[in-house]
């Protein structure tokens, strides 16, 4: 007979994105990893220092690759959210950033779009959906 899952697991990978603001690195990455998994990954991001809004040049960045993170919302950083997480993707926000035993962490170094230009944030861009798509494929089946 199969073990059966325990409900508090859940049935689909779990990532987080967190870098200081989140208004920029980590709402891209967040579109990337929603739009390229479809479904299958749970994808939440915060910051250590929410900012008021998301980076109006980050949004314009991906929505010229067809992304909309328009009502994507900076939130702030919780323990809760990186226990909820699987994948806690750092991108910047130092020691912020509490360690949980058993989760996978990663430090991703990305320039911050904050005060760049469009040509800038679209490198930023970019450079995130091929991290994103890296991880994607090392990531279990949701």
């Amino acid at each position: 007979m199969p073990e059966s899952t325990p409900a508090d697991v859940p049935a689909r990978p779990s990532v987080l994105f967190v870098c200081v603001h989140n208004a920029g690195r980590s709402q891209m990455a967040a579109g990337w990893l929603t739009h390229l998994a479809a479904g299958r990954i749970e994808v939440r991001s915060a910051g250590s220092v929410p900012a008021e809004q998301v980076n109006p040049v980050a949004v314009q960045a991906m929505a010229e690759v067809g992304i909309d993170i328009t009502t994507a919302q900076p939130n702030i950083l919780t323990g809760e959210a990186i226990q909820a997480s699987d994948v806690v993707i750092t991108m910047g926000c130092g020691d912020a950033c509490p360690i949980f035993p058993g989760k996978r962490y990663e430090d991703w170094k990305l320039d911050d779009p904050a005060g760049q230009g469009i040509d800038a944030v679209r490198l930023i861009r970019d450079d995130t959906r091929f991290r994103v798509e890296k991880l994607l494929s090392e990531l279990p089946p949701g």
